[in-house]
């Protein structure tokens, strides 16, 4: 009898847990775990906007004496230089140094108002383009010299509104004027004075007046640089060799210009692409052509109406793999 009543005790505690068992995978089957998205769904978009836009930088610099610049073609066209003796007085005017010639329409090349032709950075005859460096000029004094990141390069190729600078524990803010281009600079040659005479006329006289001197910055020319950005300050500035600088610039502003956040946006510069998410959530990559940016919003000239519906991050683009083989990686949501 004892038997029998340990044996259907074990079959109570058996039954009880199985039932506690089922209990429980039914409890488990009621509870909803979350499901994750299928790959390639949209979770977070955005719609352009409005807004008044600023490309501004900041930019650290140091004082500089006698910093050089660069001075650029004014057209595209041919190079032709002006053949005038050096000079190392720095220049009370604009001086025409050279010209360039296009479809027979002369455009004049000078070095500004207080400075010497520091070197010549492309040969007679050479065939130019609009903006490129042609001459190195030597700013006469103080200025402000700010080296430039390969990555800011194009955020500050246009032309430069507005200089503000501030010395560290020093003057400031105050306006710093921009000289020439931040384009990197190669060897600047000077060359020798002409040894050359003209042939006299009968009266004895040469057969044209001589040329006035140039400012020139001697015969050593002017060595190579990087990007940087050359400015001067205003004569009452106290400035000291060497000095930090920070330089705030801006090159460009808008006003009321559609811009979605670089997140948004493939592409850095002139052209773009964005992936508009239909009402399906599927997107669409469609092409845009670029303006502005702050580094935190990029304006969208065109390629967009301003009621879509974009996704963050950006259109994948492919990366150029090494030796031309074709794309080896993705970049996701390259900022604009």
């Amino acid at each position: 009898m004892l038997r029998d009543r340990r044996r259907w005790t074990r079959v109570g505690v058996v039954v009880a847990a199985a039932a506690l068992v089922a209990g429980c995978t039914k409890s488990a089957e009621k509870v909803e775990t979350p499901g994750l998205e299928a790959r390639g769904t949209v979770l977070t978009t955005v719609q352009p906007k409005r807004q008044d836009l600023t490309n501004r930088i900041s930019l650290a610099g140091k004082v500089t004496i006698n910093p050089v610049f660069g001075i650029v073609a004014p057209a595209d066209g041919e190079l032709r230089w002006v053949n005038r003796e050096p000079s190392q007085t720095p220049a009370t005017r604009p001086i025409w140094v050279a010209t360039v010639w296009e479809d027979d329409d002369p455009r004049e090349v000078e070095i500004p108002k207080d400075s010497t032709l520091a070197g010549r950075l492309m040969p007679d005859h050479a065939s130019v383009t609009a903006g490129m460096p042609v001459a190195s000029a030597r700013h006469a004094g103080y200025g402000i010299v700010a080296d430039i990141d390969s990555a800011q390069a194009y955020r500050i190729s246009g032309a430069v509104k507005s200089v503000q600078g501030q010395i560290k524990n020093g003057p400031g803010p105050f306006k710093c004027t921009a000289l020439g281009t931040i384009a990197a600079l190669p060897a600047g040659t000077i060359p020798a004075p002409a040894t050359t005479t003209a042939a006299p006329q009968a009266s004895g006289q040469p057969t044209s007046e001589p040329q006035p001197d140039v400012p020139s910055g001697g015969s050593e020319g002017s060595e190579p640089t990087g990007l940087q950005l050359v400015c001067k300050t205003p004569d009452d500035i106290k400035l000291i060799n060497g000095a930090a600088v920070t330089l705030d610039v801006v090159t460009a502003k808008a006003a009321k210009v559609w811009v979605l956040p670089v997140e948004a946006v493939a592409g850095v510069q002139g052209k773009g692409k964005v992936d508009v998410v239909g009402p399906d959530r599927t997107r669409r990559t469609v092409d845009v052509v670029l303006g502005l940016t702050d580094g935190k919003v990029v304006e969208i000239k065109s390629g967009l109406k301003g009621d879509e519906t974009v996704a963050i991050p950006g259109p994948n683009l492919p990366t150029a793999a090494p030796d031309g083989q074709g794309p080896e990686g993705q970049i996701v949501g390259m900022p604009g």
